[in-house]
């Protein structure tokens, strides 16, 4: 129970910049936007032709429940839903739907959508903004907490849905933050680069939390239901310290070291500091989700690349500052950082990193996974 809770307290201080100004992940979450339109399709046909409409727990006199984890705060979560929803809505009207179900005859069903995020979420921008409330046959509910632990009740949830959340660990490996350990990662802010033993402390941590997510959603999820993931990372074989994120997370790093020799903030807390990502493999992944064996793999699919023109500036320390804006100030904040400094000192370096826009760079890649609860 004390793991737990220790668990439990690092994963809340994990959440996006909320509200809906300027600096906020509402407004800074074009790339993730664009992964969830990249998915789209895929996930249309696949729910068309694995979505057994003819089982009991989908019935349409039943609620469908749908959970989104990981939803964050802004536009992309509902774009997600109201995607998912209309393929289910046309997978129930299909005209040369089998009707084995005599109770099936072309109706849908009414929807119940959870939005799931960490407890400091910041729901109420969220649900403020929220399309879906003007629909009658759908109904919403946010659901605070890790989707690293239980959620539902067991066998509650038809279709789970999570984009560009799973590289988050539940919390940072302590191997790699105490002095005295053979995997403390002084001078860097990621395993990128690092020694052998920081990235296995990482490896480790993965493999923990993603065989607790898939077991977890495995409880939740009726027989035959439905699980779309779309997960960052990296091809076999890229050398990750070698990409554009490599390369970007190097420059945050230097902007710490910066900060510190000038005595703005604490070296011994530079050298406490990591970034809670990992970024698996597709080989990786697969061997994950076989290896837990609660779910069948229909497809593991890499995604269009989003965005793939050449960086804005602004919008690289943008998009970094909206996503772990919160998880520096958690981390520094007795050192009174100014993180409006600290960005501003990371755009300069920015701009005047070649790399980050050279072609040859941009290696990170994008998986959709499509599976069904056995």
């Amino acid at each position: 129970m004390e793991n737990e809770a220790k668990m439990k307290e690092a994963s809340c201080k994990y959440h996006m910049i909320g509200g809906d100004g300027p600096n906020s992940y509402a407004h800074n979450s074009v790339y993730q936007k664009e992964l969830i339109v990249s998915a789209e399709d895929l996930t249309n046909q696949l729910i068309n032709s694995h979505l057994d409409t003819n089982k009991p727990p989908f019935d349409p006199r039943n609620t469908f429940r749908i959970a989104d984890l990981g939803c964050s705060v802004g536009p992309n979560t509902f774009f997600a839903v109201e995607n998912i929803i209309k393929s289910i809505e046309n997978k129930y009207k299909k005209p040369n739907q089998t009707t084995q179900n005599p109770n099936n005859n072309h109706q849908t069903p009414e929807f119940q959508v959870f939005f799931n995020d960490l407890v400091n979420n910041d729901f109420n921008t969220l649900f403020k903004n929220n399309p879906l409330t003007s629909k009658n046959n759908h109904f919403i509910a946010g659901v605070p907490g890790s989707f690293h632990s239980r959620l539902f009740p067991k066998e509650s949830i038809h279709f789970a849905h999570c984009s560009t959340a799973l590289h988050w660990l539940s919390r940072i490996p302590e191997e790699v933050r105490g002095s005295g350990s053979i995997a403390w990662n002084k001078g860097r802010v990621h395993y990128f680069g690092a020694r052998e033993e920081v990235k296995e402390a990482y490896s480790v941590r993965y493999k923990k939390d993603m065989d607790d997510f898939l077991s977890f959603r495995a409880r939740e999820l009726v027989d035959g239901g439905l699980m779309v993931m779309v997960v960052l990372g990296f091809p076999d074989g890229v050398v990750a310290s070698e990409s554009s994120m490599g390369v970007a997370f190097g420059v945050l790093g230097s902007c710490f070291e910066d900060l510190a020799k000038m005595g703005k903030i604490s070296g011994e807390k530079v050298d406490s500091f990591n970034l809670p990502f990992y970024y698996p493999s597709p080989s990786e992944l697969k061997a994950l989700i076989e290896a837990n064996g609660m779910f069948d793999i229909v497809r593991i699919a890499k995604l269009a690349a989003p965005m793939r023109v050449k960086p804005d500036p602004q919008i690289v320390t943008a998009h970094l500052r909206a996503v772990i804006g919160e998880l520096i100030e958690e981390h520094f904040g007795s050192d009174g950082i100014s993180i409006d400094e600290l960005f501003k000192l990371h755009l300069q370096k920015v701009t005047n990193s070649p790399e980050l826009f050279d072609e040859k760079y941009w290696k990170e890649t994008n998986y959709f996974v499509f599976l069904i609860r056995k």
